[in-house]
């Protein structure tokens, strides 16, 4: 009854024994030697600009635009089942979409018009 079920459990066996070995790996094999270019934050290989705010803090609109960003992209995510199986949903998925498009229209105005999408 469960065999069907098995190649994914062995997966994700699979994938948690390689992550915890490799946790546990990590003190024994990497290096110890710590510099200051090291232990500086890396922005794309310029530094950071504003000047960060305090000892080593980015601008809170840096996380804010990747939290956006994430959003916007898991709604990509959501539609392509949409439009692969458009002729099977028929009006009830296409109702469906207009309410989720609608949805994330709403946040997305949102958004603008407090400013979250303006990098200064």
């Amino acid at each position: 009854m469960l065999a069907p079920y098995m190649p994914i459990v062995l997966l994700f066996a699979l994938a948690f024994a390689f992550a915890l070995f490799s946790v546990a790996i990590a003190p024994f094999t990497g290096p110890r030697r710590f510099n200051r270019a090291k232990l500086d934050f890396y922005e794309c290989g310029i530094e950071p600009t504003p000047t960060p705010i305090g000892p080593n803090r980015f601008p809170i609109k840096y996380f804010l635009t990747a939290m956006l960003f994430i959003v916007f992209d898991i709604e990509i995510i959501f539609l392509y089942p949409y439009a692969v199986a458009n002729k099977e949903l028929s009006l009830f998925g296409l109702i469906e979409m207009l309410l989720f498009i609608g949805t994330v229209f709403i946040a997305y105005a949102y958004v603008w018009r407090r400013g979250g999408l303006d990098w200064d």
